[in-house]
Parts: structure tokens; sequence; C-alpha cells
């Protein structure tokens, strides 16, 4: 019956044909196009993240009021875990022209990449590898107390999406292979969500339309459906009025008397994104303002939605603007990692990486009246790693953990 309700008000929200996904079909992208989307994307990431990361956990109780927000990198960028985490397994995917990683080399790269800048369910993750338990146990939610409920899910998706342009189906399988080191189930559920955004941007500009066709990526029964159905009828009611609908929101949706779950848990986080989203209306530099002022993790958000509308407007666009961005991506963070890079070269290891993804999916790179294009076979969304209850977690995790780790394996739950 609940379903039957939410199905309904979907309909009533979003009147149009397309709730169901549409049959796979070939979209042709000129090469210009599709590169300045994925590189609008990164630099809307990395802008959202830097230019927000001072209003981190800001804003909680009551949200932000910052007026106006001018897009800048007067020093270049520098990383963050909020893209390098994504930078590590891009420069590995590439060099080893593999698109799924082993587990085994996943966790090689974690103890020779990352160990500083590392947080949260991530941090926890790290130490468990210290334990020599192999990824993907160390994002269980029996083994990480933190893996049921962070954001990581979130922020450590976005690159997924760029890579797979057009094919939310392969960006949300990609997505949740890796962020599922650090997290599962409700958060991978918002893996899947993110990256089909993304994905989708790519060749749809219209948010209603976008938010429609992520829905199909999230297992009904999760938190996410409900809260994104939640946000789209606040929003309807007042259309003018975003601080009712956060004040709705946090109300609803935070979990009384604990503060740091609520701050980095999925479940406010995504209701920020989401306004952020339908109040920007596509405008760049107004989204990232609402991430900004919605509060919560306020970067991770506003490097999510720019990563979004950023793919929409594209790079030469975002640089008609006259801000001041120095093209640089400067490692401060990761050991045996390039000293060299520039927000450019990270965007065309991810243009290089989708040429591996696209061929793996049948498509190819060609002429067409005289430019160079690339043909991508068009792909529904799709929830293709869908809720398991707690019980079968358990089964699971235990029929397959390595024995001389199943001791370890966290029973409270």
């Amino acid at each position: 019956m609940k379903n039957k309700y939410l199905l309904l008000l979907l309909l009533f929200l979003f009147p149009s044909n397309h709730i169901q996904g549409s049959p796979s079909d070939v979209t042709i992208l000129p090469a210009e196009t599709l590169t300045d989307k994925i590189r609008g994307g990164l630099l809307g990431q990395i802008l959202g993240n830097l230019n927000i990361l001072p209003y981190e956990m800001k804003f909680y109780e009551t949200p932000g009021n910052i007026e106006n927000y001018t897009p800048s990198l007067p020093n270049g960028a520098v990383t963050d875990d909020d893209t390098d985490f994504e930078w590590v397994y891009i420069y590995q995917m590439q060099n080893r022209r593999s698109l799924l990683l082993s587990y085994e080399e996943i966790m090689n790269y974690w103890k020779t990449n990352i160990n500083r800048g590392v947080w949260c369910s991530n941090q926890y993750a790290r130490l468990l590898m210290d334990l020599d338990i192999i990824p993907p146990y160390t994002g269980s939610t029996l083994l990480n107390p933190w893996a049921n409920f962070n954001v990581s899910g979130q922020f450590l998706c976005e690159s997924f999406g760029l890579i797979a342009p057009a094919m939310p189906k392969t960006a949300a399988r990609i997505g949740t292979y890796y962020t599922k080191v650090a997290i599962d189930n409700e958060p991978a559920q918002v893996t899947q969500l993110l990256t089909t955004l993304i994905s989708n941007a790519f060749i749809e500009d219209d948010i209603n339309r976008l938010l429609e066709s992520s829905l199909l990526a999230i297992d009904r029964k999760s938190v996410i459906y409900d809260i994104i159905t939640d946000v789209c009828q606040w929003y309807k009611e007042n259309p003018d009025n975003w601080r009712k609908t956060r004040e709705l929101f946090h109300q609803k949706y935070q979990k009384k008397d604990f503060p740091v779950r609520n701050k980095n848990g999925i479940e406010l986080n995504i209701a920020a994104i989401i306004s952020s989203l339908l109040y920007g209306k596509g405008n760049f530099t107004e989204t990232i303002r609402y991430a900004t002022n919605m509060g919560y993790d306020a970067d991770c958000n506003a490097a999510t939605v720019g990563t979004i509308v950023g793919v929409m407007t594209g790079y030469k666009r975002m640089m008609q603007n006259g801000w001041n961005i120095i093209d640089r991506y400067k490692n401060t963070t990761r050991e045996d990692m390039p000293t060299d890079e520039t927000i450019i070269t990270f965007s065309d290891r991810l243009i290089e990486v989708f040429e591996m993804v696209n061929q793996q999916n049948g498509g190819k790179k060609t002429i067409k009246d005289n430019k160079m294009v690339y043909l991508i076979h068009k792909e529904a969304p799709q929830n293709i790693y869908p809720l398991l209850p707690i019980e079968k977690q358990k089964k699971t995790t235990n029929s397959t953990i390595p024995r001389r780790h199943y001791q370890l394996v966290i029973t409270w739950k």
C-alpha cells in the first residue's frame, strides 16, 4: 500500500510518460561536448568541496544565511578526501586498464596511498585493513559501525558517474563496487542515486526529470526513496521558501539525541542535496549557495550538487564567468601519487577511463558529419544492489569472510 501511494505521489509531482525505464538505444555525444561536461563536473565537484569546506558542519539546528557565492580557486585546488579517494581509484584504473580493481589490490592501494585525511567510516575501514581484513568486508555493517549510515557512499562516488555518461546502470555498478569498501546497505542506495543523477546529467538538464529517473536506481524500501518523495512534495508546497522545506525534513529525519549521526549521516545530507538541486534550478552558483545554507556536511553536499550541475553547465561556460581559477590539483594528502596533477589532467584521466567503460559496453569513438563523436549505448536506471535485511547480512558475511577473521564479526546488531 505504501509503495502504491508513493508511485501515485510521483506521478502527481512528475507528470510525464517516463516513469518507467526505456529500452537501450544509442546516444551520440560530440567528443568536444563530452570532454567539456566531464571537465565541468570535476571542476564543480572541486569548487563545491574546497569553497564550502569552511562551512562543514557549521549549520545544524538552524540553516545558514549566505547570500552570495562566487566560485574561486586563486591558488588552485588541493587534495581533500572528497576527491582524492576517487583520484587514487581513477589513477589506478587508468594505469591498470581495469575498471574493477580486485579488492586485494584496493586494500594495497589504501595501505600505500591512503593514510592521511581519512575519517569516520573510511578511517574504520582503513583500520580493519591493518588487520588484513579485505574489502568489501571493511564496509560490512557487521564489522564497521559507521557503514550503515555514513556519507562515504555519497562523497566517494561522483567520479563513477562522470566515467559512465548516459550509462547509469554501469555507473551504479562501478560506484557501489568501490564505495562498499567503507559502507553498505542504505548508503549504497545513495551511491546508486547519485551516480545515476550524474550519469544522466550528460543528456538531461531538467532537474525534475533527473530526480524522477533516479528513483529507479533506489530500492523502494529505502529511506532514501521516502526522503526524495517528501522533499519533492515540500518543495511543491513551498517553492519560494527553502527554509520551510529545510525545517520539515530536519524535523522528520533527524535522529533524536544523535547530532554526530545526523551531521555525518545519509538522511539529512541527502535531503539537503535534493533540496539544493530543486531550489537551485540548474544554476551553478545558486545550487552551491543553497547546499551551503542547508548545512550539515555542507562541503560534501556542495561537491555532489556541484558535480551534477557542473556536468549540465560544462567547463567552458563556467570559465566564461571570469572566476579566478588556477588549474592546479596539489597533492597534499596521498602518498606515492603524482605531485604535478592539475584539474585538467585529472579530468583527462576520467575521460580515458570513460573510453574504457564505453568500449566495454559496446560503444565507440568515431567520425560523424566531420566531427569526432562518441556512440554510447544508453541505459535505463536500475537498482542493482537492493537492501539486505540484517539477518541476511549476517548469514552472507559469516559464510564468506575469511575464517581467520571470523571471530571479529560483530553480532551485537
